[in-house]
């Protein structure tokens, strides 16, 4: 099958013909038609996550249909469609398995990063962390639902029930989260890299209430913020933001250090809070949820030979919505 492989952190990716994959226990193998290309990815790559299984087929956010079956498998048929998340293997018995927070099980396997991932015409999946796609969706459409919609909805949720929300970063996860956000009535307020009026112009397509810099305060405090750019700097001004009793919650799995700032815009008892990963039950709930809210994605298409190109183009934030490898 075709590739793209990591070898070593920094470089990269490389193209390769490899064995096709086989199916154990429990296990699909998935024809992949369309996978998106995350920020994390950019952070396997780039060495920001340490200890990535080299050599490595990166990619989370992948779309195919079960061409194979292990032994055990009895959720999906040959033929059916899935979808296959970053969260690709737990325990089942630990103490965060047991209590509903299985994203943080300390033995959990990660799609793309230790287990090898969509970047690839061929794919092997856990069937438990495998999802059946409404087919009102397309494959490159449903591709960014698999990370940047979970991963949003998740962060979204965390922020309880505020009604005016910042999102610092308007890239793939915040185009999904702000439409869930507008369809459950929140007013939206986008913070973009300063002078990157197409981001904003793009926040206020969505219904954006207020877009601007991320060095401009919002025309009113917030009731909570989300970051999803991975910069550490953001956080204080989040905080200054947001309202007494406000929360502030990074949606990254990897962010530059936050600087130190004064506790005053952390006192009157706002929250600081990060998400990590998700659960089966994040993916049952937003799967169930984006085509009913009419969620739409935006993505711009890459053959799969053209992989580090879709990264740099990520990297440079060059990107409107999410980049999409198709085979």
């Amino acid at each position: 099958m075709r590739a793209q492989v990591l070898t070593d952190v920094g470089r990269p990716l490389a193209a390769a013909e490899l064995p096709p994959p086989r199916p154990g226990r429990q296990q699909v193998l998935v024809a992949v038609k369309a996978c998106a290309v995350c920020r994390t990815d950019l952070h396997v790559v780039d060495g920001e996550l340490a200890d990535p299984k080299l050599p490595l087929v990166p990619g989370h956010e992948i779309i195919g249909t079960v061409v194979e079956k292990g032994e055990g498998v009895d959720r999906f048929a040959i033929g059916d469609r899935v979808g296959v998340p970053w969260l690709g293997w737990t325990c089942g018995v630990c103490q965060y398995c047991q209590t509903g927070r299985e994203n943080l099980c300390d033995c959990a396997r990660f799609t793309g990063y230790q287990i090898d991932g969509g970047y690839a015409e061929l794919t092997v999946a856990d069937q438990r962390y495998c999802f059946a796609i409404d087919p009102r969706y397309g494959d490159v459409e449903a591709a960014p639902l698999m990370c940047a919609g979970l991963i949003g909805y998740r962060t979204l949720r965390m922020a309880g029930d505020a009604r005016l929300v910042g999102i610092y970063g308007f890239g793939a996860a915040a185009h999904i989260v702000a439409q869930v956000a507008r369809y459950e009535g929140r007013q939206i307020f986008a913070f973009t890299r300063p002078g990157d009026v197409v981001a904003q112009d793009f926040a206020h397509s969505l219904d954006a209430e207020w877009a601007g810099g991320s060095d401009e305060p919002p025309p009113e405090p917030l009731d909570a913020a989300l970051i999803f750019a991975p910069v550490g700097a953001l956080v204080p001004a989040a905080l200054a933001a947001t309202k007494k009793g406000g929360t502030v919650v990074c949606g990254g799995i990897h962010m530059s250090d936050i600087p130190s700032f004064p506790y005053r815009i952390l006192w009157e008892e706002r929250v600081l809070r990060s998400v990590a990963n998700l659960t089966r039950r994040d993916a049952e709930e937003f799967l169930a949820l984006a085509p009913e809210a009419g969620i739409k994605t935006e993505t711009v298409t890459y053959p799969l030979a053209r992989a580090n190109e879709a990264l740099s183009d990520l990297r440079s934030g060059a990107l409107q919505g999410a980049a999409v490898l198709v085979t």
